[in-house]
C-alpha cells in the first residue's frame, strides 16, 4: 500500500514541476530553463529505467533550480531514485542533506519517512548484524516524536513492531546458543532482556519458559516456579505453558499463584518482573 502511496506522491511532483515548466518556458532566463530541462530529462531517464542517470540529473537540476521549493523537489526525486535501486546509503546521505538544506520544506515528513524505509529495507535475519535494526528504531522514535499524526505514522508504527520482533529474535538466538553451551548467566540475562524490553513480541512466552527450564536445571526451583507463575498467569493456554509442566512436578499445577498487578500503569509482565528483580 505504501509503495502505491510513494508512486502517487511522486506522480504529483511530476505533474507540478511539468506544469510550472510549461507556464514559464517562454519567460525564464536560460539558466532556469536549463534547470527544468534537466529535471524533465531526469524524468525521462527514470521512465526508461535508467535510474542512476536520473538520480544524477535530478541532483544537477537541484543546484540550479530558481526556487527553494523546486530544488527541494529535485532533491527528493534524486533520493527516491537511489532508494528505488536499493542504493540505500546514497539515498540516506541525500535525504540527511535534504533535511539540513530545506528544514522548512513541505516534504520534510516524506524525507524522514524515506530515511526510515531505507534503513528498514536493510534489516537482515536474526543471525546477522543488529545495526540496521537499531538505527531504524532510533529514526522511528524520532519520527513519532515529531510527526505522530502524519499519514506515514501508522506504517512507521507497524515497522517498529516488526523491528522489535526482529530484535527479540536475535536475543533469543543468542540465548539459545548460551543454553546449548551451558553458559547459564548470559543466557538468563538475554532472556530477561526479552521479557523486560520486548513484551509485545511473540518471543516473550518462550523466554519465560526457557527461564523456567534453566532455573530448574541449575537447582533454583523457587525461581523456576516464579517464572512458571508468570507464564501461567499471562499465557495459560500456550504450548510453552504446557511444556513447563514437563519440567515441574505434577502437583505444581495446583500450587501456581496468580501474580496480581499492583500498578494500573504497568503491564502485567513488567509488574511481575519488577517483583522478581526486587524493584518494588
Amino acid at each position: 500500500m505504501f509503495q502505491k502511496k510513494l508512486i502517487i506522491f511522486l506522480s504529483i511532483l511530476f505533474i507540478n514541476i511539468s506544469c510550472s515548466k510549461e507556464e514559464a518556458v517562454n519567460t525564464l532566463p536560460e539558466s532556469q530553463d536549463q534547470a527544468f530541462n534537466l529535471y524533465n530529462e531526469a524524468l525521462a531517464e527514470m521512465e526508461r529505467g535508467y535510474i542512476f542517470i536520473a538520480a544524477k540529473k535530478f541532483g544537477d537540476a537541484e543546484l540550479i533550480m530558481p526556487t527553494l521549493e523546486d530544488s527541494a523537489k529535485a532533491s527528493i526525486m534524486s533520493s527516491f531514485c537511489y532508494y528505488q535501486v536499493r542504493a540505500y546509503d546514497e539515498a540516506i546521505n541525500n535525504l540527511e542533506t535534504f533535511l539540513k538544506k530545506y528544514p522548512a520544506s513541505k516534504y520534510i515528513e516524506y524525507a524522514n519517512y524515506l530515511i526510515i524505509t531505507s534503513y528498514y529495507e536493510q534489516i537482515l535475519d536474526e543471525k546477522k548484524d543488529r545495526q540496521p535494526l537499531i538505527l531504524t528504531k532510533v529514526k522511528i522514535r524520532e519520527f513519532l516524536e515529531k510527526f505522530n499524526d502524519s499519514d506515514y505514522a501508522l506504517d512507521v508504527k507497524f515497522k517498529l513492531d516488526l523491528i522489535n520482533n526482529q530484535l527479540a529474535a536475535k536475543e533469543m538466538y543468542v540465548a539459545k546458543y548460551y543454553i546449548q553451551t551451558k553458559k547459564w548467566i548470559p543466557a538468563i540475562n538475554r532472556l530477561k532482556n526479552i521479557i523486560e524490553n520486548y513484551q509485545t513480541t511473540i518471543f516473550v512466552e518462550e523466554a519465560l519458559f526457557r527461564l523456567v527450564e534453566i532455573n530448574y536445571s541449575i537447582g533454583l526451583i523457587d525461581e523456576s516456579k516464579k517464572y512458571a507463575s508468570i507464564l501461567g498467569y499471562n499465557y495459560n493456554s500456550s504450548e510453552w505453558f504446557k511444556f513447563s509442566y514437563k519440567i515441574l512436578n505434577k502437583d505444581y499445577k495446583e500450587e501456581l499463584v496468580k501474580i496480581e498487578n499492583k500498578s494500573e500503569n504497568k503491564g502485567i509482565i513488567k509488574s511481575a518482573i519488577d517483583k522478581i528483580l526486587n524493584r518494588e
